[in-house]
């Protein structure tokens, strides 16, 4: 477990790089190896100051003082977020908060263009949302038309790692995540194959987007609409939050966050009935098969065995253009239902070639009641990744997305 320890600095000492007033000192301590990568941090700076103006953030390591970016996200706290950089020589993080403006950071922007969000550092791109209604080609019939979807998410070096609208499943929309077998209202009803014209899910408006020297976040409204018997009815109600953090000391290496908060539209409950796939899919690029391709599971499980498995994570990975290697891992959190979770991956030989596809199903072995007046939350991390990704590396990452920071104020 990530621990901050927070104490106020007596007196007006001052870092020899910087002339701003000190507020406190962090120290964060990592009881595990971060195998290189980094790790999201964040306080309430609400238990530590009342100060709102400009601060910054300063490692020290060895008597020497370096800025950190740092991104002060405001709602009903204030939240200071930053990231700890995977060095594994140090167990144990110094950091001085000061008053005073950061330095200038490039930020990991989020601008719309051509009907979608699109997450980006510089002209490097991470990931996009698209949040209007795209239709499928000429000649496919328009009920595969979908908004509300991930597509594309991109490897550090700039490959494409998800697909939309493949001819085998025009349903298919890169990272998208509705439920198959539903019932409402003493009604089945069909979220996810789009053919059957029963239902779909569709973005409704923004919330809130930022972007940041640490983060960009956009944060959605999503619709589950039934379509079955000439309705346009909302069952469910959904907020998607995407954070993707930037990639900062290891550039090949970048995190997304993904959020799921589900309430009931109506008065009537949204029951998921137990089915083989539904909730969090991802259609993996094309370029990947049984040849070029690898899965492997927390439990040990591999592409020939790890269908129907729980697991806390699974890796996907394979070959990708310019002669390179990426993937990401898939994480759930611990305090998603079902959890461990069952996973939905397609068997070594589909459609001959072996073409990947990746799911966390959450009702794959159980049914899921969502009454009216609650809320549920599902958690999930992708870290994406050029390179090979191995179980220690993954398991590591996972461990610091499942135990949240500690955090102890200590007031003078």
């Amino acid at each position: 477990m990530i621990k901050i320890l927070v104490s106020f600095i007596l007196g007006s000492i001052l870092l020899s790089c910087n002339t701003g007033q000190p507020i406190a000192t962090l120290e964060v301590e990592l009881p595990d190896s971060t195998m290189g990568i980094d790790v999201p941090a964040s306080i309430n700076l609400d238990n530590i100051t009342t100060y709102t103006g400009d601060l910054s953030l300063f490692e020290v390591t060895n008597g020497q003082s370096i800025e950190v970016p740092v991104q002060i996200s405001n709602g009903e706290k204030r939240v200071l977020s930053w990231l700890v950089t995977g060095d594994n020589s140090i167990d144990k993080r110094k950091y001085e908060l000061v008053k005073g403006k950061s330095a200038e950071a490039e930020i990991v922007q989020a601008t719309k263009e051509d009907g979608g969000l699109v997450i980006h550092e510089g002209d490097k791109n991470l990931l996009r949302y698209q949040f209007e209604t795209m239709y499928p080609p000429a000649g496919v019939d328009s009920v595969f038309k979908r908004s509300a979807f991930i597509h594309p998410l991109w490897a550090p070096h700039g490959q494409e790692l998800t697909r939309i609208q493949a001819p085998d499943h025009m349903h298919h929309y890169g990272i998208w995540n509705p439920w198959t077998h539903v019932l409402f209202e003493n009604d089945t009803i069909d979220f996810w194959n789009l053919m059957r014209g029963e239902g779909t899910v569709r973005f409704a408006e923004f919330q809130s987007i930022l972007e940041g020297p640490v983060f960009a976040e956009y944060k959605s409204l999503h619709e589950h609409v039934v379509l079955k018997n000439g309705q346009d009815k909302v069952a469910l109600n959904e907020v998607q939050k995407v954070r993707v953090y930037k990639p900062e000391k290891n550039p090949e290496l970048f995190i997304v966050d993904i959020t799921f908060t589900y309430n009931c539209a109506t008065d009537s409950p949204f029951k998921m009935l137990e089915y083989r796939y539904e909730g969090l899919g991802w259609r993996t690029t094309e370029f990947w098969n049984n040849q070029n391709s690898e899965v492997l599971s927390s439990e040990g499980k591999t592409r020939i065995d790890v269908d129907g498995t729980k697991a806390r994570w699974c890796i996907v990975q394979g070959e990708v253009e310019d002669n390179d290697y990426a993937g990401a891992v898939m994480m759930s959190y611990p305090s998603n239902y079902n959890y461990p979770e069952p996973l939905r991956i397609w068997p070594i030989d589909q459609y001959g070639r072996g073409d990947m596809f990746a799911s966390f199903s959450t009702t794959k072995d159980t049914d899921w009641l969502l009454e009216p007046g609650k809320e549920y939350v599902l958690k999930y991390r992708f870290l994406v990744f050029n390179g090979h990704m191995d179980a220690e590396k993954a398991e590591s990452a996972w461990k610091y997305f499942a135990e949240s920071p500690n955090v102890n104020v200590l007031k003078n």
